[in-house]
């Protein structure tokens, strides 16, 4: 469910620049410094002096090199957007593309570096976008509505883990994309929207819980949808992925959905989980998770579940940077037991090539809803955690290859909303 982590930095200002450059020549210079001419010394030379005691060049040298090794060699800047002060330079490298975030103060002058999932921007002109008010955000979206033979059938998407956009973009894949415009193609209206910790990252505090980083949009986009007149008639209908699933027992006690669809979904403590994906993914791949990280890991994981945690638990001592509150809500939660008080039609699905979330999730769900006429169960042998298909032992390296959703998921899934 966790990816391994882009590199991410927080840097401070450049200095000694003609002001008449604009900004994006800047950041495109300063691109150009560090991934192609490889200079290093050069590029710390854009720092502001308050960071630049701290910031080593050498530090540069060992974010490209880690970079190469993750994404392959940097090609070319594909595209520049920009929102306020910040500059998204869509890039492309060898095994993946993704966004260098630059951000500059108002003496022109860069006061963050960052790298990111790419960052899709809509245009006025779109007609698909649609924001959402949920709570003090808005939610910017997607929204897809077959012209012809509209099924009055409306999907909305709920993520996995971490700062997802709303395609779900991982390298070159994108999931819930692949999945909208099969339903689109199908008479099908969907909903997919950028997670509130991709779009406004500052709004998830050390209180914050899976109530705020998913529960409350998917429940406030619902709650839309049904107030909405143009949307009368309509089933409402959510489909949750991998962390999106798992909560998906507590999305439905507030929702008050049509049917339901759990993709890839733990039912399975987290904690638990992360344990076991990094130590398949170190057999497979030592690389990707460091025998020390491991350790760490498994030490924080032994506190979390002793008597010894608390709310006052220090952060850096609790799994995947995440605070005491956020691990104490999820300790609390019981989706085995939560299950069971959903009425609506379920539908789950599960990858063989899964190694993030496993067959043992799956028998899970499957075991607790055995008498359940309402909950249908697919399990998908060459499909891995994004639901493409694969082949051979499955691996961390398996993402960075293109592919697409399975058909056969696809057909599956589509029947399901229909009948």
């Amino acid at each position: 469910m966790y990816m391994k982590k882009l590199v991410t930095l927080f840097l401070i200002s450049f200095s000694l620049f003609a002001f008449s450059q604009s900004r994006k020549e800047i950041g495109n210079d300063f691109i150009k410094t560090l991934f192609i001419e490889k200079n290093a010394v050069k590029a710390h030379s854009y720092f502001d002096p308050s960071i630049a005691g701290e910031l080593k060049a050498a530090d540069l040298t060992a974010v490209t090199e880690q970079i190469k090794e993750n994404l392959g060699s940097f090609k070319n800047i594909l595209e520049v957007n920009s929102e306020k002060d910040s500059y998204y330079y869509y890039s492309e490298f060898d095994k993946s593309k993704l966004d260098m975030l630059i951000t500059f103060n108002d003496g022109n002058k860069i006061i963050g570096f960052v790298f990111v999932p790419h960052k899709t921007f809509d245009r006025a002109d779109d007609k698909t976008f649609l924001k959402i008010k949920s709570d003090d955000i808005e939610l910017n979206g997607t929204l897809l509505i077959p012209e012809q033979d509209n099924k009055k059938k409306l999907v909305i998407f709920v993520h996995g883990s971490g700062p997802q956009d709303r395609d779900e973009t991982l390298g070159e894949n994108k999931p819930f994309k692949d999945i909208a415009e099969a339903l689109f193609k199908n008479g099908i209206t969907s909903y997919r929207y950028d997670k509130r910790t991709y779009s406004y990252p500052e709004t998830f505090t050390e209180q914050s819980t899976v109530e705020q980083e998913t529960i409350s949009d998917a429940v406030n986009a619902a709650a839309y949808f049904k107030n909405n007149e143009s949307f009368k008639g309509y089933q409402i209908i959510i489909l949750g992925h991998s962390l999106g699933a798992y909560l998906m027992p507590e999305i439905a006690k507030k929702a008050n959905a049509s049917k339901y669809i759990f993709m890839a979904g733990n039912a399975r403590p987290l904690q638990d989980l992360i344990v076991e994906q990094l130590e398949y993914i170190r057999k497979v791949d030592p690389s990707k998770a460091p025998e020390q990280f491991l350790d760490t890991t498994k030490k924080q994981v032994s506190l979390l579940n002793s008597d010894r945690f608390s709310l006052t638990t220090p952060t850096s001592e609790l799994p995947m940077g995440l605070s005491a509150p956020y691990w104490n809500y999820l300790l609390h939660y019981k989706p085995l037991d939560e299950v069971k008080n959903i009425k609506a039609p379920m539908f789950f699905a599960q990858g063989g090539r899964d190694y993030q979330v496993t067959g043992k999730d799956f028998g899970l769900w499957k075991n607790q809803l055995k008498n359940n006429k309402n909950a249908v169960f697919h399990l998908y042998p060459s499909l891995n955690h994004l639901f493409i298909k694969g082949s051979g032992v499955p691996a961390p390296k398996d993402y960075e290859i293109k592919g697409n959703v399975d058909q056969e998921f696809l057909n599956d899934l589509i029947q399901f909303v229909l009948k």
